[in-house]
């Protein structure tokens, strides 16, 4: 259960209201900042979270929000094996930014939850199903959580934080290694 956890917001950050600055504040987490919180750069933003993950001596935990999710992703095919596992919240669409091809369909080599509601105007419910199928992630339905963000009335997110130490849980069960 232990290790580092590095928070990973999408577009335009997660300012102090989102549930994850609430979770960073929580966990004693670090947050992986971009350059330009309003320019989604896959390469940029994937390289970003490389950087941060490479980081750390021990294996991290991402808590990865929208865009954020994609970047996530995006860098665990290249240290993967250098992350304990993956909470991964309302991805957005890489359609919406042209990315499709660029966004691995292979399962993740960690365990990962993919937590999606079934209005998120970013990813449709039934594309949200379909990348955790290809991740191999574990697909958690929110319901009608909208995009989980503070315009969606989630600042303090007790679920989100149950949903990671749930997945901490599993990660120890899974690798006797991440066992404090």
């Amino acid at each position: 259960m232990s290790g580092p956890i590095l928070v990973v917001p999408g577009l335009n950050g997660s300012g102090p209201d989102h549930w994850q600055t609430w979770m960073q504040t929580l966990l004693g987490a670090d947050r992986v900042d971009q350059q330009d919180w309003s320019q989604p750069d896959i390469d940029i933003w994937s390289a970003r979270v490389v950087e941060d993950v490479r980081a750390r001596p021990q294996a991290v935990w991402l808590i990865a929000h929208s865009f954020g999710c994609l970047a996530s992703v995006v860098a665990a095919a290249q240290v993967g094996g250098r992350v304990a596992g993956a909470l991964l919240v309302a991805p957005a669409s890489p359609d919406k930014f042209g990315i499709t091809d660029r966004i691995p369909s292979a399962p993740l080599p960690f365990p990962a939850v993919l937590a999606a509601s079934r209005n998120d105007p970013w990813m449709k419910f039934l594309s949200a199903g379909n990348w955790a199928e290809r991740w191999g992630a574990r697909l958690v339905d929110l319901g009608d959580a909208g995009h989980v963000n503070v315009e969606s009335g989630h600042g303090p997110w007790p679920q989100g934080l149950a949903l990671f130490r749930a997945l901490q849980e599993s990660g120890a069960m899974i690798d006797g290694s991440l066992n404090g």
